[in-house]
């Protein structure tokens, strides 16, 4: 399987990490794993473009972020946990709609099956 990155990804990583943070909220490491998981080892994301990626989202209201509480049984720097707000999941519906029709028109296009 061709690896997935870079220019391929362009335009769809935010709706990505919406979709990835619909399924709970997660601190960026877990984001990039879930992405990295649900792509069966094709996508190749880099961290320097997951995390400008959440600050433009939680910019534009789309997440939230809070500083973790310092858990006793975990060793380490406090980690940032993304959450997904009511906009956000607007967004990421929106997001949905417009790959499907994307999928269609050029799938039409390519002759590919549906």
């Amino acid at each position: 399987m061709k690896l997935i990155r870079g220019d391929t990804l362009r335009g769809h990583l935010e709706t990505l990490v919406l979709s990835v943070l619909d399924s709970g909220a997660a601190h960026g490491f877990e984001i990039w794993r879930r992405l990295e998981e649900a792509g069966s080892g094709a996508l190749r994301l880099k961290e320097g473009s997951l995390y400008p990626a959440l600050y433009r989202l939680e910019g534009a209201g789309l997440i939230r972020s809070v500083w973790e509480k310092a858990a006793a049984e975990r060793r380490g720097a406090r980690r940032r946990v993304y959450h997904l707000t009511r906009k956000g999941t607007r967004r990421l519906n929106e997001g949905r709609a417009e790959w499907r029709q994307f999928v269609s028109v050029v799938g039409g296009i390519l002759g590919a099956p549906l």
